[in-house]
């Protein structure tokens, strides 16, 4: 990944942003006690490689959080969700960038299958409550473009 991301950064000069992924919490790689060293060593790395960013997507826990944005040199990026600090809370421990990955679409699909599981096993509509109307919906993307 180093090589990829120095000839990412030797084609693109300053003009790209480069944010390093490092996936060892969001896929439980390696020992849980080095893996922090592990992920610290990985962006050292891809920071001497020529990243500007680390994501580091499926850290929740505020001391870990903690930790790594205070060991990088170069800002933090964290995938948030339900069980993660707030956002103001992220910010306070160092994260410069929260993603919510694809957990607002996978909410939704969510609530597409408990509407369909309702309609076919009670014939009834009551997970549709909440949706937005036509004239939200419309709202929304007007304020969007």
């Amino acid at each position: 990944m180093s090589e990829r991301i120095a000839a990412a950064r030797k084609a693109a000069g300053s003009a790209l942003f480069i944010n390093a992924r490092i996936d060892t919490y969001l896929m439980s790689l390696g020992d849980p006690a080095t893996r922090l060293r592990d992920t610290l060593d990985r962006a050292a790395a891809y920071i001497a490689a020529g990243a500007d960013g680390i994501f580091v997507p499926g850290v929740a826990d505020a001391e870990t959080i903690a930790a790594l944005a205070a060991e990088l040199a170069v800002p933090l990026n964290v995938m948030a969700g339900p069980g993660s600090p707030s956002i103001s809370e992220l910010a306070g421990l160092g994260v410069t960038r929260v993603s919510l990955g694809p957990a607002i679409a996978l909410a939704a699909y969510g609530a597409a299958r408990r509407a369909a599981r309702e309609l076919l096993a009670a014939g009834t509509y009551q997970a549709l409550d909440g949706s937005l109307s036509f004239a939200e919906t419309d709202a929304l993307m007007a304020a969007q473009a």
